[in-house]
């Protein structure tokens, strides 16, 4: 399988959107709901409706099925930065750590076709 260099690019890319405009939602949350993130309040409110639990259920089972994904091709392909990723899937966005990931895996399928291996 050919691995093109610029690939890597794009998902970063794609992460720092994915950082970004769940951020800028969160902002607009505490300023609506008070001065600081009431996780509780935030659950509430994003299953407040048939659309909104859609999504949640949605991003919630989505998530977990790639996060398993994502720690099994990390250990598949010897790679570092899992604890990165996760760390920033809860800290960050999912939106973000997904297309992080896929980056960190590029660069990592880049380096195996080229014959660098890394110490495990």
């Amino acid at each position: 399988m050919m691995h093109t260099p610029w690939l890597q690019w794009i998902y970063l890319s794609l992460a720092v959107f994915g950082a970004i405009f769940p951020w800028l939602a969160n902002v607009q949350f505490i300023r609506d709901y008070g001065d600081a993130f009431n996780l509780a309040q935030f659950i509430e409110l994003a299953n407040a409706n048939p659309a909104a639990r859609s999504l949640s259920r949605d991003l919630l089972i989505g998530a977990t099925a790639v996060t398993i994904w994502i720690v099994s091709e990390t250990r598949r392909l010897k790679m570092r930065g899992l604890w990165l990723v996760l760390l920033s899937s809860v800290t960050i966005a999912f939106a973000f750590a997904a297309p992080f990931f896929l980056f960190l895996r590029e660069r990592r399928l880049l380096e195996i076709s080229r014959g660098i291996s890394t110490k495990s």
